[in-house]
């Protein structure tokens, strides 16, 4: 071989490989991290927001599903994509508004984004895309047959004979102020006791009378799977938690593109809709990303 060829090919090797090195652990150049919660619902609209992503745009969408609770995701989203952090995921404005703004609920929905949108760009640079449609509201749900035996349709009716009863909640539920740390302030809750676990371990939890009542999501699918009847918040504890996407300023100002192709999802689904989603994936088995694909070809987004 050619003396000169060889040192080239030699000098080129190695900076290949110093290349490499420097680049490992690195996202990729236009590379959009999404983030979810560890639930099923947060699995779903992320594989949606990057499904959306991938087929509107010439960017890769990476996905970091089960994260974790409203915190873990919200400081990941605030190291960014670029930090083993996101650059994205989707919040529900309720929690935005009380659980990381700690402030007072509203029961305006409107109101809520307006809040949220403007205090999350102020105080973060981050920035509430349009919400999706659905109000996957906190709520308490108990068996369809204990209701009727017992004549109970709100959570006034439940809080009369809480001190019988076991009631099952998330850990993040259970100690939230929006949780049931404020509900037992407004009904006057007093349950027997209180069993903290996995969101969907306590749909198995209540079906074997395990705990009498749950904490769910309104749009959560196993409540039609276990025929679950959900409570009426009479007075209106809960705000409204409509889902939107949360992004990073800096991820919109280096690719702008993104805000009106994420803003396509814009009352895109209903709470029906999110529910029979979830169902999917918690009651038939199906994959959250087939999920996806299904429900952006019927929406013709993609």
């Amino acid at each position: 071989m050619n003396k000169k060829l060889a040192i080239f090919l030699s000098v080129l090797l190695v900076a290949t490989l110093v290349t490499g090195c420097s680049l490992r652990g690195r996202k990729a150049e236009g590379t959009i991290v999404i983030g979810s919660k560890n639930f099923t619902e947060q699995v779903i609209v992320a594989n949606i927001v990057a499904d959306l992503i991938e087929v509107h745009t010439d960017l890769k969408a990476e996905l970091k599903t089960n994260l974790g609770g409203t915190s873990v995701c919200f400081e990941a989203l605030k190291r960014g994509g670029t930090n083993n952090g996101i650059d994205a995921y989707v919040e529900y404005t309720g929690t935005g508004l009380v659980n990381l703004l700690d402030m007072e609920p509203t029961t305006n929905p409107d109101e809520a984004y307006e809040i949220v949108s403007k205090e999350f760009k102020d105080r973060w640079n981050l920035v509430w895309l349009k919400p999706m449609g659905f109000n996957n509201t906190y709520t308490l749900a108990v068996k369809e047959s204990f209701a009727e035996e017992n004549g109970i349709k709100t959570f006034s009716d439940l809080a009369k004979i809480s001190d019988q009863l076991v009631l099952g909640g998330s850990m993040e539920f259970l100690e939230r102020p929006d949780g049931y740390q404020g509900l037992k302030k407004v009904y006057g809750f007093n349950f027997k006791d209180t069993k903290s676990m996995d969101p969907g371990l306590m749909y198995t939890a209540i079906d074997k009378g395990e705990v009498q009542v749950i904490s769910a999501f309104a749009t959560d699918g196993l409540l039609v799977r276990y025929n679950l009847k959900i409570l009426e918040d009479d007075k209106r504890f809960f705000p409204p938690y409509h889902a939107a996407v949360l992004i990073r300023q800096d991820t919109l100002d280096k690719y702008p593109e993104l805000e009106d192709v994420l803003n396509k999802l814009a009352n895109k689904i209903s709470n029906e809709e999110m529910q029979k989603l979830n169902y999917k994936v918690d009651g038939e088995g199906k994959d959250p990303s087939e999920v996806s694909k299904e429900f952006l070809k019927e929406k013709g987004l993609i």
